[in-house]
Formats: C-alpha cells, sequence, structure tokens
C-alpha cells in the first residue's frame, strides 16, 4: 500500500511502510479521516520465515562491474533492514513489497547445500569463486537457527572448491573453524560491510545488522584466524556518511583488513522512495541536499544504471569521493593487490565423498 499519513517509524526496522511494487495491478491509498488525534502507536511486525525449495543455487553473472561470475543467495529477504538496499527490489517478483515485506517475510533455500553438490557435480562445471551473500546478507540473524551459509562452506571445504563471503554481520565469526580449514588452502576471502562508525547512524540506516564496533572485532578475529579479509565502504551517501571514509578505513586497516572497496548508494525502482521517505523522518534538514548530490552524480536522476557507472556514479563530487578513496587506501596500504584463490584442488562431490575410503581396486 501506499504511505500511510503521519509519522509512522517502526522501531527495528528500516522501512516505515510498504510500497506498492511495480508489478502491483491495484494500489491502495490511506487517507486521514479527521478524527484521530495523534497517529495509533503501531504494533509490533514479526519476521516470518518461509522455507523454499529451489531448483537451483548458483546464480550466473555476466556484469562487467562485478568481480564474480558465479553466486549464492542462501536467502531472499533480509532482515537486516538496510533502507538503502538494492536488492529490495526483488521481493517484487515473489509479489510482496520492498518494504517492510522485504525485511520482515524471508525466504529460506534450505535444500541449497544439496542443490550446489549436485552442480558442482556436473561434468560442464568450470570452478570460479562462488560468491555468497551478493544480493541479501548470507549471516542474517535467521542464520543463526538455519545454518544454510554454514551448511554451504561445508561443501566449499568438502568440494575444496573458492569461495568468498560478504557481510554486515559479526555472527561470520561462528564458522571461524570452516573460513579457516578453506583459507589454509587458499580457498576462501572475506569481506565486512562497515557503513558507518556512528552507532546511531547505523542503527537507523541498518536497525538488525550488527553494530559497527562488532564488524570492526570481526574483521580482527578472521585476521587473527588467518583469514583474507577486506572490507568495503558501502554504499557511500552524499551528506549521511561520506564525511566518514578516512576514518572507516583507519579503523578497517588497524583492525587487520587487506583490501578496501566502496560502491555508491544507488536507488533503483522502489528503492528511491523508500530511501527518500527515510530522509524525511531521519534527516529531514538534509534531505534535499542529499538528493540533489545523489542527482548530481547520476546524471540529473536517482538512479543510473549503466553498467561501469552505476557502483561509482559520474562528475565532480563522485571524481572527489573517487580520489580521496584512492589516496586514503594507498596510505593506508588498503590498495594491494589481492592474490587470486586456488581452483586446482577441486574435487567434485562425488571423489571428495569417497576421498577418506581405502579403494577396493
Amino acid at each position: 500500500m501506499a504511505k500511510p499519513p503521519g509519522p509512522a517509524v517502526r522501531k527495528g526496522r528500516g522501512a516505515s511502510y510498504n510500497p506498492d511494487n511495480r508489478f502491483f495491478s491495484t494500489r491502495s491509498e490511506a487517507e486521514p479521516d479527521g478524527w484521530a488525534l495523534a497517529p495509533d502507536p503501531l504494533p509490533p511486525l514479526a519476521t516470518t520465515v518461509t522455507p523454499l525449495q529451489s531448483r537451483s543455487i548458483l546464480s550466473r553473472n555476466e556484469s562487467p562491474d562485478i568481480p564474480f561470475t558465479l553466486s549464492i543467495n542462501p536467502y531472499q529477504g533480509c532482515e537486516h533492514g538496510c533502507i538503502y538496499c538494492y536488492a529490495r527490489p526483488s521481493h517484487a517478483y515473489l509479489d510482496l513489497s520492498p518494504g517492510l515485506d522485504f525485511e520482515t517475510q524471508l525466504f529460506a533455500k534450505t535444500n541449497a547445500a544439496e542443490l550446489l553438490r549436485r552442480e558442482l557435480a556436473l561434468p560442464r562445471h568450470v570452478v570460479s569463486c562462488i560468491h555468497i551473500g551478493a544480493n541479501t546478507d548470507a549471516y542474517q540473524p535467521i542464520e543463526r537457527e538455519l545454518k544454510i551459509t554454514r551448511s554451504l562452506l561445508e561443501v566449499m571445504l568438502e568440494t575444496r572448491h573458492p569461495v568468498s563471503v560478504i557481510t554486515k554481520s559479526a555472527l561470520v565469526l561462528r564458522d571461524l573453524d570452516l573460513l579457516g580449514e578453506l583459507a589454509r588452502l587458499n580457498l576462501v576471502r572475506v569481506y565486512v560491510s562497515v557503513t558507518s562508525l556512528d552507532g546511531g547512524l547505523s542503527q537507523l540506516l541498518e536497525p538488525r545488522a550488527s553494530a559497527p564496533h562488532r564488524r570492526l572485532l570481526a574483521i580482527r578475529k578472521l585476521r587473527a584466524a588467518g583469514v583474507p579479509v577486506g572490507a568495503m565502504v558501502a554504499p557511500l551517501m552524499p551528506f549521511v556518511n561520506d564525511d566518514e571514509m578516512e576514518v572507516i578505513l583507519e579503523q578497517v586497516a588497524a583492525a587487520g583488513a587487506e583490501w578496501a572497496g566502496y560502491v555508491m548508494l544507488r536507488l533503483p525502482y522502489e528503492v528511491k522512495e523508500l530511501f527518500r521517505n527515510w530522509l524525511q523522518e531521519h534527516l529531514p534538514l538534509r534531505a534535499d541536499r542529499v538528493m540533489a548530490a545523489v542527482q548530481q552524480m547520476r546524471g540529473g536522476r536517482d538512479n543510473d544504471p549503466r553498467f561501469g557507472a552505476r557502483m561509482t556514479g559520474e562528475g565532480t563530487l563522485a571524481e572527489l569521493l573517487r580520489q580521496r578513496f584512492r589516496l586514503a587506501t594507498k596510505r593506508l596500504g588498503l590498495d594491494m593487490e589481492r592474490p587470486p584463490l586456488r581452483s586446482d584442488l577441486f574435487q567434485p562431490p562425488s571423489r571428495a565423498l569417497d576421498r577418506h575410503q581405502i579403494p577396493l581396486f
């Protein structure tokens, strides 16, 4: 439905309403009736998880500005509730809203490990690093109980397959045993996304993701365990968190990150209105300035989907941020070339399952 009138901020949620998705054939709008003197308190909004039996688990990517060709998303929807999340519009394909539905109505691919074994066993499989969590966070809160991401890492270790992971959650430390074994074989790389070091701002932007100090701790412990770890300052939002860029890079470097990257704020489809609404609710005095800067970097629009431009933006402000990032990463040693992960150790599941058995012939 359309945005309800009056304040409607829900504690612990990024979005405050359910915008119509672009595929809805009908729309509804709430209108004040003149009777209510104040908004009714909003009831708690529960998270529901629906098991999903997928037919396949590997997504293939041909985008020239993404550095991997294979990815896995164990979950659809994300309870972290990041208001800026570019994956929100994908919930429209499920006849759900990219707003509150995206962060409360989740789908878990419970047969993910089984499907991965099956796909890795195919003769046509070409070994290439598989990226986990490209769309929604693989370590969002429901992973604590469901352990789908952990089961995928178990398959990666079993088959000696290269893998990378990106997350905003310190829950990644739960799997330090598997990540450590993969690291000893040069088969894994982990990226921790740090959007802000301001706990209050982070809670508003990413209400159910790990606090900034917990993400820095995750970087520190991963590095101490010998796991190659990098950081993403993502997304960079003009006049929201761009002033923190250098200090974030300094903190992740001090924690042990070996590389760093960034992505400019992207506002595809319904995300643009959700983000505008968030600005009006939480940063009203800066809202117009933020969106003017976004449009300056996006050719006068809220979003620019073109390959090559969508991740970094264009124009004077985008170039200034690019130069600041380049100088800071060079100064901190975060611009080192990443060594390739091994691909020559791969054993298809059928052979991997038998490698500890005594051959009969």
